[in-house]
């Protein structure tokens, strides 16, 4: 009936499919391989993604549906029965595997508004098989992002900094290890359980900053990714047999940051620096959020990157306004953290704290010290804050010369034009 479905057209069906597409995959993707096995895992991924062709084939014509999810589940589903009974050999597993997916269909048109109660942990247990140990690194990262949360191959070379062509290559020997070690889709017990859930918190991280600044494009935030990723370390955080300090602690940070979304762009999309932020505007519930999970990940004597990095982020919640940040606290918890990862963009941070608490002269002092390692060649807030530290010491020249550097290095559109208005700003009062 024409009114059951919403007229819709190719330009905005896209769109639509594309935020479905992110927000279903995962489910689906988990759910057959389960039903399938890991070992095709590909094959899971090709079923949901024909699903995905012939919602946007058929909804720029026929129109949206009013449960889209369902229906490309429905799509999905019989797609899956269809090529398992087209096999050239329709053997009992195949037919076994067919039937129990018919099943699934059939209880799932009892209440089609909600999903399988057992999602949740099908998503779990492919977080857990995409991180296992005899996947290299990079590997479980990438394969995460693409069999969980739904991304391209475009999307996770942008993620990870890397050449398409290496990350597809990347997918393709993750699926094969699976295969050679017939890696099961379980939950490992014990201590078998550390390193997996580990190895996800650390790929959820990672996706959770990919969204939070975009390393390039229009867009300085994608609250979808930073979506998922609080709702995958949620899922961990709040799973007994799973949850760690550690993982309460990610979820704490995650939230906290996320909070902010609100207050990171003005109305003009332009980017608001943390302390000139409207804190009215803040998302209170997530701050809350992160808040209870803080003080949940203390209550065993665990102290991770995660930890201090949380903290970090409470020390600025908790203040009113940008002025009243506490930063003594706040460089002591980098002086901790350096300790524990003593990486280039921690020791930025740090550098940038000890600025707001012994001066500027200070600040750039320690940034030097990270210029000389050169890890942060290509990295534009290098230059941007030394900018801003030359330029609260008086030298307008050599911070003007600093934001041109940082304008020369990739960014996304937003924090570009912050740049320049930084550097116009800078011009006008040494007019």
């Amino acid at each position: 009936m024409a009114g059951d479905r919403v007229p819709a057209t190719s330009a905005v069906t896209s769109p639509l499919v594309e935020r479905l597409f992110r927000a279903e995959a995962g489910h689906l993707v988990a759910y057959f391989t389960r039903r399938l096995g890991p070992g095709r895992l590909a094959l899971a991924e090709d079923i949901v993604q024909d699903a995905l062709i012939v919602a946007l084939q058929q909804w720029p014509f026929s129109g949206v549906p009013d449960q889209p999810g369902a229906w490309l589940r429905r799509v999905a589903t019989n797609r899956a029965i269809d090529l398992l009974r087209r096999q050239v050999r329709f053997d009992a597993r195949a037919a076994r595997l067919a039937r129990a997916i018919e099943e699934d269909r059939r209880a799932a048109v009892v209440d089609s508004t909600t999903r399988q109660p057992d999602w949740a942990d099908d998503e779990l247990r492919m977080v857990m098989m995409c991180c296992h140990p005899a996947l290299p690194r990079g590997a479980r990262v990438a394969l995460s992002l693409k069999a969980v949360s739904g991304f391209s191959v475009a999307e996770i070379a942008r993620a990870l900094l890397a050449d398409e062509r290496a990350i597809a290559q990347r997918l393709v020997r993750a699926k094969r290890l699976i295969r050679a070690h017939r890696i099961r889709f379980v939950l490992p017990a014990g201590r078998a359980l550390v390193p997996r859930v580990d190895s996800a918190l650390d790929v959820i991280y990672l996706l959770f900053n990919e969204g939070y600044t975009a390393h390039a494009g229009d867009n300085l935030v994608r609250a979808d990714l930073c979506r998922e990723a609080l709702r995958l370390g949620r899922l961990i955080a709040g799973t007994r047999e799973v949850a760690t300090p550690r993982s309460h602690a990610l979820v704490a940070l995650m939230a906290l940051h996320a909070a902010r979304i609100p207050a990171r762009l003005n109305a003009a999309g332009e980017l608001v620096r943390l302390e000139d932020q409207d804190r009215r505007t803040w998302d209170m519930s997530l701050n809350s959020l992160g808040f209870q999970h803080l003080e949940q990940s203390m209550q065993a004597s665990c102290e991770s990157a995660f930890h201090l990095q949380a903290a970090i982020a409470a020390t600025h919640a908790a203040a009113p306004d940008g002025t009243a940040t506490d930063w003594t606290t706040i460089l002591a918890l980098y002086d901790r953290l350096v300790l524990l990862t003593p990486t280039p963009v921690v020791r930025l941070n740090r550098a940038v704290a000890l600025a707001r608490v012994a001066g500027p002269a200070e600040g750039l002092a320690a940034l030097a010290a990270v210029d000389r390692a050169g890890s942060l060649a290509r990295y534009y807030l290098l230059p941007a804050v030394r900018a801003e530290l030359l330029a609260e010491a008086g030298q307008a020249k050599e911070a003007a010369r600093a934001y041109r550097e940082a304008l020369k290095r990739q960014c996304s559109e937003p924090e570009r034009r912050f740049l320049q208005s930084r550097l116009d700003a800078l011009a006008r009062r040494s007019a």
